[in-house]
């Protein structure tokens, strides 16, 4: 899911909107430089994810893409409440505590990595 999600916002994917469509987004929301954030969140979530599912450096991965759900949270869903049917922030929730689980416990026996 990450590396699908990195995959719109750098390369277009998926009816995604591309580096350019990203950062016009994040301008928007106030982010600047918007073209260095939307490099940095689609790079995140491309390797974040493809890191996740090899099972390479598992917790700084998982760790670092809820810092990423954290603000996704905190900048997109929150004003628009609980619920994803309206924006808001259930489902960036779940998948941020999916994370957190992967930081406290660990990658599990088919990591390549430890």
């Amino acid at each position: 899911m990450f590396m699908a999600h990195g995959m719109q916002k750098l390369f277009g994917f998926f009816d995604g909107p591309g580096i350019k469509g990203f950062a016009q987004y994040l301008t928007g929301i106030g982010f600047a430089p918007a073209i260095l954030w939307a490099y940095v969140t689609g790079c995140t979530e491309l390797l974040g994810g493809l890191l996740l599912v090899l099972g390479l450096f598992t917790r700084g991965a998982a760790a670092w893409l809820v810092m990423f759900m954290v603000i996704a949270i905190v900048k997109v869903h929150l004003s628009k409440g609980f619920f994803s049917q309206n924006g808001g922030f259930e489902y960036p929730l779940i998948i941020a505590s999916v994370c957190i689980a992967l930081v406290l416990m660990g990658p599990g026996k088919f990591a390549v990595m430890k």
